[in-house]
């Protein structure tokens, strides 16, 4: 990596690596003392760590998950693809489990995923692709509220489908669609796609990124990824989401920030430079264009965290033409100071931020809000129950999930959308009817209510059935 003088650097950061960890050394996180000096962790500065029991808990089981999850990442990846290719049947020589596993055996492609009539298991948990015809352009804020989410939600898909969507039934201009380098990794693993809506008044550009996938076991270790890292001024953010976006890591040299510019141009792309520079390039050809971002779960605190990139290298021109940031079960992404940072500029360059979060949704309550992990949402909520009536908050009920106080309301809550998923076709029309999968998911909320209300079908719904004029 090309040296900067423009360089911002982190003064401190603790990054976990448990795929370097056996289970032995993981319980002495629990029992044993001296964390700095664990193989596992890598830090940078003074860090203080917080010995007592429960916080080291925490850290306990945030390793033991993503341990877990890098012992199983190929035994989800194959359950993934037997699970779709039932739902995509394409491939002639699939016509049972045998044949299925034989396949994978085989190591032959179980269906086409390049394919354009190929669906993600996001996407047959929600179908819809299009509009509500009544949703008028007319109306900015519903309008680019239901775009952002079925932009999120299409982003789930492989290109050729995206695009089929974008270009055939939008009637839109698919800019760019691609992986992301992610240092970290060492590979492939944030997907961004940026989209053209002409209009007449202003042209409008999209940027969407991907969120977590059911069974991609890297993307949910990042969700549930303890690592932070601090910059000077501008606090403490998610190390796993800043290293999805691009973040710029030399550990060997304690070196970890964001460069202006990026030297070595045969490096792969990663996103927060990709998704900037072409920005700049299409918004200095057209005068009278614009750009929102958004994003569903990960891809929400990528689409909060891009900005934030954005005002840590003075990128004003790109910041006056940021219409809105939209986002949906969207995670925290950073502390007090980093909330104070972004409330500060988004006031200064009239940023709008909408932080869309429905009921119980687990992810949005994730890192914790607590005098350990520090994290804090920044903006106004808006919530929305179980009706999807929705209203203005500072923070979302029950803002850490785990309480008992909530164990039976909860609960009961997820069995009256299980019910609701059998009658919102009588209501709402056919639109809305949910499939046998999507109801097969609901049950999943008797035991954990969080997870199916995380889906992206209730946030189309919130768009598309939900109460609007407090977004004014």
């Amino acid at each position: 990596m090309g040296r900067s003088s423009k360089m911002l650097y982190a003064n401190k950061f603790m990054f976990f690596q448990p795929e370097k960890m056996g289970f032995f050394q993981l319980f002495k996180v629990l029992f044993g003392s001296e964390l700095h000096n664990k193989d596992f962790v890598q830090f940078l500065g003074f860090i203080i760590v917080d010995e007592r029991f429960y916080h080291k808990w925490l850290l306990f089981f945030s390793l033991l998950v993503q341990k877990f999850l890098h012992s199983i990442a190929s035994l989800l990846k194959c359950i993934g693809d037997i699970l779709e290719s039932f739902l995509n049947p394409q491939a002639p020589n699939n016509y049972n489990v045998f044949m299925l596993v034989l396949n994978i055996l085989r190591g032959q492609e179980l269906v086409n995923k390049d394919s354009a009539h190929y669906v993600s298991i996001m996407g047959h948990l929600d179908k819809r692709v299009g509009f509500d015809n009544s949703i008028k352009r007319e109306d900015p804020n519903k309008y680019n509220a239901t775009l952002s989410i079925m932009a999120s939600k299409v982003s789930y898909e492989n290109k050729a489908f995206f695009q089929s969507i974008v270009v055939d039934r939008w009637k839109m201009e698919l800019v760019d669609c691609r992986d992301y380098w992610n240092d970290y990794q060492e590979k492939a693993t944030t997907q961004g796609f940026i989209l053209l809506d002409k209009r007449e008044e202003d042209d409008t550009y999209v940027v969407a990124f991907r969120g977590t996938e059911p069974f991609d076991a890297d993307a949910w270790s990042t969700d549930i990824d303890f690592s932070w890292l601090e910059l000077p001024n501008f606090g403490k953010t998610h190390a796993g989401f800043m290293k999805a976006l691009g973040l710029q890591i030399e550990l060997e040299r304690n070196i970890v920030g964001w460069p202006k510019e990026i030297e070595n141009d045969e490096r792969p792309p990663r996103a927060y430079y990709a998704i900037r520079d072409l920005l700049k390039n299409r918004l200095e050809a057209n005068n009278k264009a614009n750009f929102i971002v958004t994003g569903h779960s990960l891809g929400g605190a990528l689409a909060i965290l891009f900005p934030a990139v954005l005002m840590l290298h003075d990128e004003t021109f790109l910041l006056e033409r940021l219409q809105g940031v939209y986002t949906f079960g969207q995670p925290r992404v950073g502390d007090k100071t980093f909330a104070n940072y972004m409330k500060q500029n988004l006031k200064h360059y009239q940023i709008k931020y909408y932080r869309f979060v429905y009921c119980n949704d687990i992810v949005p309550r994730l890192p914790f809000d607590n005098k350990f992990m520090m994290f804090q949402h920044f903006g106004i909520c808006l919530y929305y129950d179980r009706t999807y009536k929705g209203q203005k908050m500072v923070e979302e009920p029950n803002k850490n999930y785990f309480s008992w106080k909530e164990t039976i309301p909860m609960r009961v809550n997820a069995f009256w959308e299980l019910v609701r998923s059998f009658t919102i076709v009588h209501k709402y029309g056919a639109e809305c009817q949910e499939g046998r999968l999507l109801k097969i998911f609901r049950l999943l909320g008797l035991l954990i209510p969080g997870l199916p209300a995380h889906i992206t079908q209730d946030y189309v719904n919130v768009t598309q059935l939900g109460f609007f004029s407090h977004l004014d």
